[in-house]
């Protein structure tokens, strides 16, 4: 047995390279399963992140297609199977709908737009007699965007003559979930408008089709104001499955058309479903039998059987503790992507009768030796006023190494995009480069939280950059009083609400003494002008409606804290972000350095919400791990140096493509590719998640996902 050698925390050597990591984003997501075949997207980082359709192992969408829908900018499933076996997909580049076959060239079947990518589509399902694909339509002309439900022939007609795309719905500002019944006579649908969210509140609509084919007498059968109804499906052609947070946690409900009341199928203080950042997942589906497969719990999702016959519930001995809210069931085979803290997302499909699981997919084609893995303690922290905090531990992990007697490691806390969302224990190579190393990191699910019910999401009303900093420096200051983490050497970091949040807390805490910013919101007033449609008044619920609340705005404002920031700051940013655009990342460079407050600021051309690109995470990692070792006092192995900059403004500079590669000038922002301290800071790309949102399209969450549009979340938890 080797011995262990003996290192400072932080300067540990580990076999998880900053390249590892970046490999292992790839992204697995929507599966749907038909016949014995099964579908999913596949995001893949070496492509520069383009997103293809695999059908059983087949690659349908051959490069350099690009099936990424930017519906919301967050896109969500990007395909259609057909029953000929031929596949519907957006085309991220032109956002048009196109018909594949495999083998075979893709070919449109939606008109081209007037303008560029003019008309995005997503949320599909086919219509009963086959002929149509009936779909979300997100109409961008003239500066304004509208959305409506409509029919597009499969046939590729609509090239042709634009006028056969049929509107079957519109009025509302979004619409999610077109669910025609059994026999075709009624339309089910999600909708909301400006200001709410969909976790806010949202109407269940039912309308009729009448004899030529229009629909009317539309009503809501659940939902409003402050109801959030997602995800129906039909059981006939007057009963419907439906998920509400009614009783303050999403369950699921059996309504009917003939005025009888919603019946709670399994109610419990659990969710069954989540934040409606991206369209097109659905967290349960109805087997053949009845039987209904759900994703339930607090946190973490369990896959459990529901049998409506029994009332029972019954979870699967399976050994994956989370699954992404994207079932799809036929006869009884569940498909789902599932993962745990030692196991990576995969596909999997499960048999309803035996309980067997066979994995089709996984997003790591191998994992390290688990000795370097860290296994996060789920831990319920006491925050202010005694309000409960939900974290997962992850303390250093390294078989070879160990600290010095009586040395404490340094901790970096994680913070989550959305804000509406949430972290899951699930395997993330990301934590455990840091942890290899010797750096512990703690993963904040703060109030305001997705998987804990209405009133911990609801914590965050009006509070935001209140509670979410409150409970993050609890998290933190736990740590201490647990003796589990050296109080001098605390980070913070987060990707766009994340972002947020560790400029928050660094500009009104002296408790860190490094923050990392990945496309941070700095000013939320300004955001609130910039960012793109669907959260346009996500601030309305978060901090207040304009401009009545413009002080609030103006006082949680980190760029209004700035000379308050307590320790050196990275900023990183995707130049091609439409969610949290580079000003929010410029202008709090510009004005830590008017204070002489140490900073680096890296920006990523071709990046978007959420980088995808794997130069991009390795650049970023290895920015990120050279900066803890300048802040927090270690030497890390085998990453150069950063430049902090210290009364250097950043200026206002394209940023040149990673083949140019030249130095970063004098006071400007490092590019991708520059060098930086001597070593190369940065590379070409970088990564979405929402004022926060975590998928194809712009990462949700606060996490946003991807270039126009942001990606479920690929780059610090969204």
């Amino acid at each position: 047995m080797t011995a262990r050698a003996t290192a400072p925390y932080g300067s540990w050597p580990s076999p998880i390279s900053a390249a590892d990591v970046a490999r292992a984003r790839l992204r697995l997501s929507y599966p749907t399963i038909h016949g014995d075949q099964v579908w999913w997207q596949e995001t893949r980082p070496e492509g520069g992140g383009r997103t293809t359709i695999v059908r059983s192992g087949v690659e349908l969408v051959p490069a350099p297609w690009n099936a990424r829908t930017r519906v919301h900018e967050y896109g969500g499933r990007s395909y259609l199977p057909l029953p000929d076996g031929d596949l519907i997909f957006a085309n991220y580049d032109d956002q048009r709908l196109y018909r594949v076959a495999e083998g075979q060239s893709p070919i449109p079947v939606t008109p081209e737009p007037a303008e560029r990518a003019g008309l995005r589509y997503a949320d599909f399902t086919l219509s009963p007699d086959g002929r149509h694909v009936w779909c979300v339509q997100e109409s961008h002309a003239a500066g304004a965007v509208r959305r409506s439900i409509v029919a597009i022939p499969v046939d590729g007609t609509a090239t042709q003559d634009p006028g056969a795309v049929r509107e079957l719905v519109s009025g509302a500002d979004f619409y999610a979930f077109p669910t025609p019944s059994p026999e075709g006579g009624h339309l089910a649908w999600v909708q909301w408008s400006h200001p709410r969210m969909p976790w806010d509140g949202t109407e269940l609509r039912v309308a009729v089709f009448n004899t030529a084919g229009v629909l009317e007498r539309p009503r809501t059968v659940k939902g409003g104001l402050s109801e959030s109804a997602l995800v129906p499906t039909w059981l006939s052609e007057s009963r419907l499955y439906v998920v509400s947070d009614w009783p303050g946690w999403w369950n699921l409900y059996e309504v009917g058309l003939l005025g009888d009341s919603p019946q709670a199928l399994y109610p419990a203080e659990e969710e069954f479903a989540g934040a409606l950042w991206q369209l097109g997942g659905r967290p349960y589906a109805v087997l053949d039998d009845g039987r209904v497969a759900v994703l339930h719990g607090q946190g973490d999702q369990r896959l459990g059987l529901y049998d409506p016959e029994t009332a029972e519930l019954t979870d699967f001995d399976l050994p994956y503790t989370d699954w992404k809210l994207q079932l799809s069931a036929e006869g009884t085979t569940i498909v789902g992507i599932a993962g745990a803290p030692d196991l990576p997302w995969s596909v999997v499909a499960v048999s309803a009768d035996t309980g067997e699981a066979k994995v089709l997919r996984g997003e790591l084609e191998s994992t390290p030796d688990s000795a370097y893995l860290p296994l996060p303690r789920a831990q319920e922290l006491e925050g202010p006023f005694g309000r409960p905090v939900h974290a997962f531990v992850y303390p250093p992990s390294n078989p070879a190494a160990q600290a010095p007697e009586g040395e404490l490691p340094p901790y970096i806390v994680f913070v989550h995009g959305g804000p509406t969302g949430h972290s899951t224990s699930v395997l993330d190579l990301e934590i455990a480069y840091f942890t290899s190393r010797g750096l512990g990191v703690i993963d904040v699910n703060y109030g305001g939280s997705t998987g804990y019910g209405r009133s911990y999401r609801e914590r965050l009303r009006r509070q935001w950059g209140i509670v979410d900093v409150d409970d993050t420096i609890a998290a933190a200051e736990a740590l201490i009083q647990s003796g589990t983490a050296d109080p001098g050497r605390l980070a913070i970091r987060g990707g766009s609400a994340g972002g947020w949040t560790t400029l928050c807390a660094i500009t009104q805490s002296t408790l860190f003494k490094a923050g990392t910013s990945y496309y941070g919101i700095s000013d939320p007033e300004n955001w609130l002008k910039e960012t793109h449609d669907f959260e346009s008044t996500y601030l309305y619920g978060l901090i207040g409606p304009m401009p009545g609340f413009q002080r609030a705005y103006q006082e949680r404002s980190p760029i209004a804290r700035a000379s308050d920031t307590a320790c050196p700051v990275l900023l990183l940013q995707g130049l091609d972000d439409p969610i949290v655009s580079p000003p929010q990342s410029e202008r709090f460079a510009d004005a830590v350095a008017r204070k002489d407050i140490p900073y680096a600021y890296l920006t990523f051309e071709g990046e978007s919400h959420g980088f995808r690109r794997a130069e991009t995470v390795k650049a970023c990692l290895e920015a990120e791990l050279a900066f803890y070792g300048q802040t927090l006092g270690f030497d890390p192995k085998n990453v150069p140096a950063l430049d902090l900059r210290v009364g250097r403004r950043p200026a206002q500079q394209a940023t040149p493509s990673a083949a140019q590669a030249p130095q970063a000038r004098p006071g400007g922002a490092q590019t991708a590719g520059a060098q930086a301290g001597g070593g190369q800071a940065g590379a070409q790309g970088a990564r979405p998640q929402g004022a926060g949102g975590q998928g194809a399209g712009a990462q949700p969450g606060g996490g946003a996902a991807p270039g126009g549009g942001a990606q479920a979340p690929t780059g610090p938890k969204a």
